[in-house]
């Protein structure tokens, strides 16, 4: 199982969250409160262990700010995070996270053909803020995806994961705020979120 940890602004909570596991850190260079600058993204990257691969995470930018973002930190993939078309994520020399704000199945219709090497399916933004809510996970299994290609998020705790990637069976998992305490990354909600989605699952579970 897949685990990516998003929104990593310091060394300590890079290492941390790799030295626990993560798989993949997620480095925000878009409109957010939890941005960060290439340069200091690049400065994480480089302390990081072997092994843990790293995501830069984009929303409508242009792609020339793209790729010269994603050269100077340094990054392994480039999630898409807005309405790029396919176009665009065909031309990434970069292997394509793209997410998708899920309401209904309607909103997955585009996913089927889009150029990425995994879908990541996420709240729409509105319900996002201060919520606990998380997806629909039971439609969730009549997208159409391959599960391989699906990296689970929106409201995900250390407390909810398990149950969750029981109901989807995704390739992954993917946290932000649900490993946060008052805005700041928890070394505790960390361990304890990876942990949990790497848990194997009894047969008595599934």
């Amino acid at each position: 199982m897949l685990v990516k940890i998003c929104g990593i602004q310091t060394a300590e909570a890079g290492r941390l969250a790799a030295e626990a596991g993560a798989d993949l850190l997620g480095f925000i260079f878009a409109d957010s409160s939890r941005r960060i600058e290439p340069e200091d993204a690049a400065s994480i990257i480089n302390q990081l262990p072997g092994g843990t691969k790293t995501v830069g995470v984009f929303m409508n930018q242009e792609y020339e700010e793209v790729i010269r973002t994603a050269a100077e930190a340094g990054v392994d993939f480039i999630q898409l995070h807005g309405s790029e078309p396919e176009e665009f994520a065909r031309e990434l020399p970069y292997p394509v996270i793209k997410a998708w704000s899920i309401r209904t199945l309607e909103d997955l219709k585009a996913a089927a053909d889009y150029p990425a090497e995994f879908h990541l399916l996420d709240l729409p933004k509105e319900k996002q803020a201060g919520s606990r809510k998380t997806l629909d996970w039971v439609i969730l299994k009549d997208s159409g995806l391959l599960p391989e290609k699906i990296l689970l998020a929106g409201g995900l705790t250390p407390e909810n994961v398990g149950k969750a990637i029981q109901s989807v069976s995704p390739a992954g998992v993917d946290v932000a705020s649900g490993v946060e305490t008052e805005g700041k990354k928890d070394p505790k909600k960390i361990r304890d979120f990876i942990k949990m989605a790497k848990k194997p699952i009894r047969e008595d579970e599934a």
